[in-house]
């Protein structure tokens, strides 16, 4: 309500209050009725009659204007075009030149048959018909085309417009462009294609190899090798790191199988009753660092996808160990009721810094350590199919990370 309006409403409001005091008065014979009453009564009244007016008439502009600035916003924010009774477009705004290349000049009198891309199914464009006869909107994303023959994606509204009489009067439509999300969804579906198709390599074409054939191999290799053969020729150690080597490959073999799977539509994670301790000794057993870390006896038993959670916990672990200056480097695993922690003694990062890290391929300024940045990113996704969540703590010395399981 403007200045106007409310001045208008108060004078009406003065003027209204000493009719009505007048009224009762002669009414309950508190003061006579005479010429000067009757007089007072009547210029109130044609006081009343213009005020009243005048006030309604700001309101109406005042409504008005609001309704026009909410059109120029529409107009300016949206694509629009109107249409009469039988189709034929009257009316184009700017943006609507600007995507589809034709002229406000050059679509009057036509229908939006100009746009049509016929990508669309038959009946299709029927359907919409019958909706907006029923005076519903209808609504869809549509693919249309533009002058100069290229495609475009429009997020769709239209609607019949009726007139009082219940007569069709004709078409409007709003429109937003869509056509960067689209291309993105499908970009998106396209490099989706590309790593289902990777996965299923990693899931199956490479389990022969690492689950069957180096297995055979090694175990041919050692029935025809003797105690003495294999202490002549000095391969005893050798033949161990190959069988550790195979043995953490099928580990992490199993961590990828289980992480690519994921790429599969519906697909649950797979978890089983797991006591963190002893999957973490077992999956530590074979690699070179697995008497820095330190793991506490009471650590819970909870359900995890064995392979994929050691995989997150091994990269806190060797991050722990990797950006890590002291002489004597540990990383030691503990918990309580809800929360695993895992505290190294390495450099330490806040919060803030984790948070920024965790995003692909972020790497903290000044490292002299060689990565690719999406080890942590990677990490936090695995531990949020879980269910979990992961904040971080820089501590004097190193960093507690915690994954909260309840």
């Amino acid at each position: 309500m403007n200045k106007n309006t409310k001045r208008y409403l108060a004078l009406t409001v003065v003027v209204m209050s000493v009719f009505f005091l007048i009224k009762t008065a002669v009414l309950l014979e508190i003061k006579e009725s005479t010429r000067i009453t009757r007089g007072a009564e009547y210029t109130c009244f044609l006081l009343f009659i213009p005020l009243f007016s005048l006030m309604i008439k700001e309101i109406k502009g005042e409504g008005a204007k609001k309704l026009d600035d909410n059109d120029r916003f529409i107009n300016k924010a949206a694509i629009i075009s109107i249409a009469d009774k039988k189709g034929k477009i009257t009316y184009v705004n700017d943006k609507f030149e600007n995507v589809s290349g034709w002229t406000l000049e050059e679509v009057v009198g036509k229908d939006h048959s100009i746009v049509n891309s016929g990508t669309q199914p038959d009946g299709y464009w029927g359907k919409m018909y019958e909706t907006v006869m029923k005076g519903e909107i209808w609504h869809d994303v549509v693919c249309n085309k533009t002058k100069g023959g290229e495609l475009y994606y429009v997020d769709t509204y239209i609607r019949a417009r009726f007139g009082s009489d219940g007569k069709l009067e004709g078409f409007s439509s709003i429109r937003q462009d869509v056509t960067p999300i689209i291309k993105q969804k499908e970009e998106l579906e396209r490099k989706n294609t590309y790593l289902e198709h990777a996965a299923k390599i990693l899931r199956h074409d490479m389990h022969s190899g690492i689950n069957t054939y180096l297995p055979r191999g090694i175990s041919s290799l050692e029935r025809r090798l003797t105690a003495d053969d294999i202490a002549n020729l000095k391969i005893e150690a050798p033949l161990k790191m190959i069988k550790e080597g195979l043995k953490h490959s099928q580990k992490v073999y199993r961590g990828v199988y289980e992480f690519t799977n994921l790429v599969k539509k519906d697909v649950v994670l797979n978890k089983e009753e797991c006591n963190i301790k002893n999957i973490l000794r077992d999956y530590l057993s074979s690699t070179a660092y697995t008497s820095q870390v330190i793991l506490d006896d009471e650590l819970p038993t909870i359900p995890v996808n064995e392979p994929l959670f050691c995989t997150a916990v091994d990269n806190l672990i060797r991050n722990g160990l990797k950006y890590n200056d002291s002489d004597t480097k540990f990383v030691r695993i503990y918990s309580d009721d809800s929360t695993i922690y895992i505290q190294d003694n390495g450099r330490g990062i806040t919060q803030e810094e984790f948070e920024h890290l965790s995003k692909p391929y972020v790497r903290k300024e000044g490292q002299k350590e060689s990565g690719t940045g999406l080890g942590l990113n990677i990490c936090v996704a695995i531990l949020k199919e879980h269910g979990f969540a992961m904040t971080c703590e820089k501590n004097e010395i190193g960093t507690k990370m915690m994954i909260r399981y309840k």
